[in-house]
């Protein structure tokens, strides 16, 4: 079978469904677990999620599946029987997003990967299945207030900038593949105390507990659910709310607040903000983090140079563009010369 896949250009599908009335879900799954074909196994799942008007970003490799989509309300119930008769997703749990305008996604896209968390990892005894405790939020609560407990944080530096646990380890890196080096040299004097990992869902921190346990730590236990999870669970059983700020979130919102606290600056001026936002030059598209007297200052873009581009005809921008390598700096989220102010980690 061709791969399938959509044709049709984002920012027609975006205009589409901006002007759509329907209510939208905003979910994420994900499930560690071998899938002999993947490939095969995209495509039914295509085919499958198409036809129930799914939209968003699912990854699908040997190693299991990482989805964060949209499903439109009147098809939640068709979209559960679905994934719940895939024998090894039956009963998963769905993280239902905290802050939703049902326009967090605007096109269906699955992928097949080597892994659906890249890790860097070459190791063929590695059991990923093989994970630390899972804890509820109060579960969470009760064991990082004890002094022989550790936090650590296994997200990118951009992502606890604007939100993280109380007292939480914060690894400065910009991918998973540097957060597991990363956290066990943070940890390595400290392998018989309590350690706590967390992360958006739940999928990077499973790994990292699994990976923990097998380089010898003992007490090893991960946020079940992650960030979502535990916002859910403390606003449902009137609990504390250990976090602070912001959860990151990789879709069009970039962010849903979890607490009021406001924990990281505007990039370029300094003043209180966790506003994420991508430079409006295409050729830039830097991830950083703009207070609304910025954002009208430098027309949303994240410098003067940029500014002067985009105030340029669609034509003339193309035409700097052309012919040269890839200028994006999409994979240095939160890292620019024109980022003048952060809360260091």
């Amino acid at each position: 079978m061709a791969t399938l896949h959509n044709r049709i250009n984002k920012r027609v599908l975006k205009q589409a469904l901006l002007s759509q009335p329907q209510n939208r879900l905003t979910l994420s799954f994900y499930c560690y677990h071998y899938i002999p074909d993947p490939g095969t196994f995209r495509n039914q799942l295509y085919l499958t999620f198409s036809n129930l008007d799914v939209l968003g970003r699912i990854y699908v490799a040997k190693e299991g599946i990482n989805a964060q989509i949209s499903v439109p309300q009147d098809n939640l119930d068709k979209f559960r029987d679905a994934l719940y008769s895939i024998h090894f997703l039956n009963g998963i749990r769905l993280n239902i997003a905290i802050e939703d305008d049902g326009k967090s996604f605007f096109a269906l896209k699955i992928q097949v990967k080597k892994k659906i968390v890249a890790d860097g990892l070459n190791d063929e005894t590695f059991d990923v299945t093989n994970a630390g405790k899972h804890l509820s939020a109060a579960e969470f609560n009760e064991l990082t207030s004890k002094p022989d407990t550790l936090v650590i944080d296994m997200r990118n530096h951009y992502e606890s900038e604007v939100g993280h646990f109380q007292n939480a380890l914060l690894p400065d890196v910009d991918t998973f593949k540097e957060a597991l080096p990363a956290a066990e040299a943070m940890l390595s004097e400290h392998k018989d105390k309590h350690v706590v990992m967390y992360c958006t869902g739940g999928i990077r921190c499973e790994k990292a507990s699994a990976w923990m346990k097998h380089r010898g730590f003992k007490n090893v236990y991960q946020l079940n659910g992650g960030i979502i999870e535990y916002a859910r669970q403390v606003k449902q059983q009137g609990l504390e709310n250990k976090f602070l700020g912001k959860n990151f979130v990789f879709d069009e919102r970039l962010g849903e607040r979890i607490s009021n606290e406001i924990i990281s600056v505007c990039h370029q001026c300094g003043k209180p903000c966790d506003t994420h936002t991508n430079c409006r030059n295409e050729a830039c598209h830097l991830l950083f983090i703009q207070c609304p007297e910025c954002k009208a200052k430098y027309d949303g873009c994240c410098s003067n140079d940029c500014k002067e581009i985009v105030a340029l005809p669609e034509e003339a921008q193309r035409e700097l563009r052309k012919g040269k390598a890839q200028l994006r700096k999409v994979y240095h989220k939160g890292r620019s010369q024109n980022i003048r102010f952060k809360v260091p980690h």
